[in-house]
This record gives C-alpha cells, structure tokens and sequence, in this order.
C-alpha cells in the first residue's frame, strides 16, 4: 500500500468505528464487557496450571495427598466456575454481534441508498450502474466479516495478549524475553506480507466493480450484441476484465494465506525454543528473574512448575499472534470496501439553492393569487424577496433562454448562444442531426445540468430561484427509453402523481391511447411489470410513459422521441391523444420523425449546438434551408 493510502485507509476504519458507536452506543460497550470477561477467563489456566503443578510437586516430595487435594479440588472447581462465565460471556456476545452486525449494514446501506436519491443525474452518467451496484453488494458484505468476526477476535487477542504478557512476566522475565524475540518475528512477517495483501485486496474491489459493470451492460445490451454477432468479441473483453480479476484476487489471497503457514511455524519453533532453553536454564539452576521474585523480595532458581505452564502460555500467546495476522484478509477488504462505500457517501449531492417554491393557489377574476392548503388545480409561485415581502406568480409555462452556453466537458462546448422564447400554449419543436444539442436543452430546463453562462426564466422567474423540486412537479417529461418500474401498471401511472385516483389514471391512460390494450392484459391495470416491463412491447411501454406525464397534468411537457417506438398507425392514435394532452400547455418536442413536428407554432433547426434555423414548417419550407433537406430527404427515403 501506498504512503498516501495508508492515512485514508486508516480514516476510513476510524470513520466505520465512530459510526458503530454512533448506531449502537448500549450494545457496543456490552459486547465489550463480554470480550473482556472471555479473555481474562482464557489467560486464567496458566495461573491455576502453575500452582495445581506446584502443589503436585509439594505432594510428591511430602506424600500427603489429602493436604494437596484440599488444594487442588478448590482450584478445578473455581477454573470451572470461570469456565461456565466465560460461555455465558461468549454465549451473549455472539447474539449480540448478530443484532448489531445485521442491524449496522441495514443502516449502512439506507444511508447509502438516501444519499444516491440526492446525487446528480451527472454521477449516474459517469458511472456505471453494475459498479454502482457493487457498492451494496461486494463493498457492503466485506463489512459483514470485519464486524461479526475480525473487531471481536482483534479486541480479544489484545486483551489476552496483554494478559498472557503480563503473567509471563510474573513467572519468568527470561522466558519471557525468548517469546518475545519469536513474537517480534512474527510482527515483522506480519506487517510486510500484510501491507501487499491490503494494496491487492483495495484493487480487488475496484475489479470486482469494474466486473460488474461490464456485465451489467453486457446483459443490457444482449439482443445488440447477437443482432451483430458480437458475441466473441464479448468473450473476449469479458476475459481480459476477468483475468484482471483473477490476477489481483490471487496475489491478494496469495499473501493473505501465506501468513497464516510461517506464523505457525514460527509458534512451533518458539515451543522448542522455549522448551530447550527452559530445560538449559533449569539443569544449570538460573536464578529466576521475576515480578513475582521481586515482590516477594529475593531471586529462586527457575523450577518445572514455571517451564510447564510457560510451554503453555507461550503456545497461547503465539496462537493468538496467528489469529490477529488470519485477520489481514477480512480487514484489508473491509478496507477497500469503506474506501469505496464512502467515496459514495462523500460524492457531492446535488446542490439547490433555489427558494421559490410552488403551492396550490386560488386565482380570481381579476388575477389575484391566494395561497391556499386545498388543492384547486391552479398553481403559483411563491417568491419571497429579500425585504421580507411575498409575491405569487399564477404558473403559466412561459420559458425563455436567453445567449445559454453549455458544456458537460469544461473546454467542450455542447451548446453556443442558444435563445428562445415558448410562450404557453405553444407548441416548440427541435430537430437536427444526433448530437446536435437537442436533448441537452431539454435537460437544462429540467435542471439535470446547470448552464455556464446566459440565463432561462420560468414565468419570468430566473429558473436558478427556483426549487429543483418544485420545478420539475411542474415539468412532465417523456423520454425516448422508457423506465417501468416493478409493479402493477395502475402503480406504473400513478408514478406521475402519486395521488391520483383509479379514475384519474384510467383517464390519462385513455388520452394517451394506452386503454386500450391495457384492457386487454391478463389482469388489466392490476396486471404486475417486471424486469422494466419486458413482457410489453417498446410502444406499449411508451404509452404508458405518456399515460404517467397525463396524469400530472403539468403545464409545460417535453416529448424526447416519445412516439418513436410506436408505429404509424398507433402514432396516428396517440397524436389524438396527444393534442389533447397538449391543449394549453408549453410542448417542447423532440423528433426525428418530421412529420410529428408539422402543426409546432415554432420548428428550431439545431447544427453543432447551435441555433441555424427557427420558423414555421411552411416558413422554413419556403427559406429551403437545413429544414428543407431534413424533410424532402425524409421523404425521398419513404
């Protein structure tokens, strides 16, 4: 790992931790306590084991066995008592860690899930959606073993540790300082194949994102890619994304399993040791440097009854140094996950700044707004000002771009000097060549993107003052790709005005021509879309996007290709429909299909972003310019 990732990946455990103290300030400490109480209650057999072997010692020399069992059967009995606390300990700290390891990554991903309704429609252009997915998939589970397994061994290790350490210390500082050269060992071994297994585990993770991704769209895209026999080809991509997954998911675990083997053998090597030092220090009676000598105010020769136990402690001690160095895999994923999890968290929300709102309103005779509670079907804008005053503005659907400049890229301009006037109840088409800045200006108006320079008024309000939300609940909007989500086709209508009645969708449903062959599904409206409803046709799915812009009955709408998947005949139905839905409303369409275009009040021809030609279809028929082409080419074509 690199230097300037270790300070972030330590934020980031730093970051976790806080935020599971932060979700369970009871239950944490509990759990805590537990641990406690198990790994004082583990490290106690060395002191009973020492003093059992010396009261053994003293019954051999003096033969009075009745004396050493009055010793000894105390001492099983309180280890056993010890025993019983430590399983009740370990009993309750296992449910415990369940509660809170479920309950914290339900949490965890409801934050990141709240988060991502206030990303902007930028992030979800930039990313992909499989790697997106990742991060409540992959990213969230790596948390999973970290919590439940790898916190409460680490904190109990150190406890024993701490524990083992200190008693060996009491017995034997000789001793103690032979397991220390083995421990030191380990630790060494530890941190560098450690410090490689976490650097490949963080790009493990970004692979697996990445992985993701590619199938996702992949699986988006499988009837394209068998229309052009582009299967190979995905193979192939496919195995090069994955042999990158391999590549560094071996390494990864190639250092991660390593370390488990040499700490072991280590251990092993520190029995012996011990052992064979233990047995030196003893046949050449060393005097025994202790706290316990020290305390009891003079040194005594190093005796069996301290090497045994020793043996012991040390197999503990080392065991324990095994388990930490086991803990490198879960934690360095857990690493990379958080990295991930909270770039996600940290992604800059969508900024509004806006403070104009709108509310239901009843507008007079003579055209004076009243704020009311009761929904009337009449909408205003409400302006504060910065003196303290109110002003409403009835909603009319009068927009106005003046000199927009635009650019998704900063250096590539996507838009130059772009101005317009829709007045309402006009009807404004765009049309020009793919890539011309069609939908870009549609997306503007919406507030998808935020202009560079130039301004766009809304009811002559600066469309910057005015709420995203607000304005969008006045903006219906039919897109080319339609978006079904799971449930009934009732649901899927409501989705516009979430409360409108049976009636009212039935309504929409009619004007838009979807009546139809809703009717004639297996159970009608009540009849559940899945899987973006794949079991309708495009143009029924695009009828019921309409249906779901009716409903609203907003006062501005903007069609992007909306009757582009239906066909003639329907189209003919569903312009019907349409003139209607349009009556008295802003239209902005966009189309490729000339003749849908005909009847705007205002045709605008875009070239590379900007603005060539504006008129009439007869107007700009007569000027026979870019318009002109488009049309009788079209038509040359049929």
């Amino acid at each position: 790992m690199s230097k300037n990732n270790k300070p972030r990946s330590a934020n980031s455990i730093k970051r976790l931790l806080g935020m599971l103290f932060e979700a369970y300030p009871v239950l944490i400490p509990i759990v805590g306590v537990c641990i406690i109480i198990g790994a004082v209650t583990a490290s106690l057999p060395a002191i009973f084991q020492q003093r059992i072997y010396a009261v053994i010692g003293e019954w051999m020399e003096s033969g009075d066995w009745a004396g050493a069992s009055k010793v000894i059967v105390p001492l099983v009995t309180t280890l056993g008592i010890f025993y019983v606390i430590s399983l009740i300990a370990g009993t309750v700290q296992s449910q415990l860690m369940a509660v809170i390891t479920q309950g914290f990554l339900n949490k965890m991903r409801q934050q990141m899930f709240a988060k991502m309704q206030n990303l902007p429609v930028k992030y979800f252009d930039t990313n992909k959606h499989g790697d997106i997915m990742s991060h409540y998939t992959n990213d969230i589970d790596t948390l999973r073993q970290m919590i439940s397994q790898s916190l409460p061994t680490l904190l109990r290790c150190m406890i024993l540790l701490t524990s083992v350490m200190c008693i060996m210390l009491y017995y034997s500082v000789w001793m103690t300082l032979v397991v220390f050269v083995g421990v030191f060992a380990m630790l060494k071994i530890s941190k560098t194949v450690g410090s490689g297994s976490t650097k490949y585990f963080i790009a493990q993770q970004k692979s697996v994102g990445k992985t993701e991704g590619f199938i996702q769209e992949m699986m988006n895209g499988q009837k394209v890619i068998k229309v052009f026999n582009h299967e190979k080809q995905c193979q192939a991509d496919f195995r090069k994304i994955n042999d990158d997954l391999f590549d560094v998911n071996f390494k990864a675990h190639a250092y991660a399993n390593v370390l488990g083997p040499i700490i072991n053998n280590i251990g092993n090597t520190l029995y012996v040791l011990i052992a064979v030092i233990g047995g030196i220090l003893l046949l050449n009676k060393v005097p025994n440097l202790s706290i316990r000598a020290l305390l009891q105010g003079g040194l005594t020769a190093l005796s069996i009854d301290i090497v045994i136990p020793f043996l012991n402690m040390a197999k503990q001690f080392t065991g324990n140094v095994n388990q930490v160095a086991q803990q490198v895999n879960s934690i360095a994923m857990a690493v990379a996950g958080c990295e991930r999890i909270f770039e996600l968290i940290d992604e800059k929300p969508e900024t509004d700044e806006g403070y104009v709102t709108l509310v239901n309103a009843h507008i007079d005779s003579e055209g004076n707004v009243t704020e009311t509670e009761e929904r009337t079907g009449q909408w205003a804008w409400k302006h504060p000002h910065h003196d303290g005053t109110l002003t409403y503005t009835p909603l009319r659907g009068d927009i106005v771009m003046k000199e927009v400049d635009f650019s998704y890229v900063p250096g590539k301009p996507v838009l130059h000097d772009i101005s317009l006037y829709a007045k309402p109840g006009q009807k404004v088409a765009f049309v020009g060549a793919t890539g011309a800045g069609k939908t870009t200006i549609t997306n503007l108006i919406n507030r998808f993107y935020d202009i560079e320079d130039g301004k766009i008024r809304y009811d002559n309000i600066n469309i910057n003052k005015i709420k995203k939300a607000d304005l969008r609940s006045s903006l219906g909007l039919i897109l080319q790709d339609t978006n079904l989500f799971t449930g009934t086709v009732m649901e899927n209508i409501r989705y516009g005005k979430l409360d409108a009645t049976d009636e009212e969708c039935i309504n929409a449903a009619r004007l838009a021509g979807a009546d139809d062959f809703i009717t004639r599904l297996p159970a009608g409206y009540e009849t559940m879309l899945e899987n973006n409803g794949e079991n309708l046709s495009q143009g029924q799915r695009q009828l019921l996007a309409i249906a779901r812009a009716a409903v609203n009955d907003p006062p501005v709408m903007i069609m992007d290709e909306a009757t582009s998947s239906i066909d003639t005949r329907t189209e003919r139905i569903v312009q019907q429909g349409m003139d209607k839905l349009m009556e008295g409303r802003t239209v902005f369409v966009i189309a490729h299909r000339l003749s849908t275009v005909q009847n705007s009040d205002v045709i605008m021809v875009l070239d590379h972003g900007r603005i060539i030609e504006r008129g009439s279809h007869d107007d700009l028929i007569a000027q026979k310019g870019q318009y002109y082409q488009l049309y009788t080419g079209a038509f040359e074509l049929e």
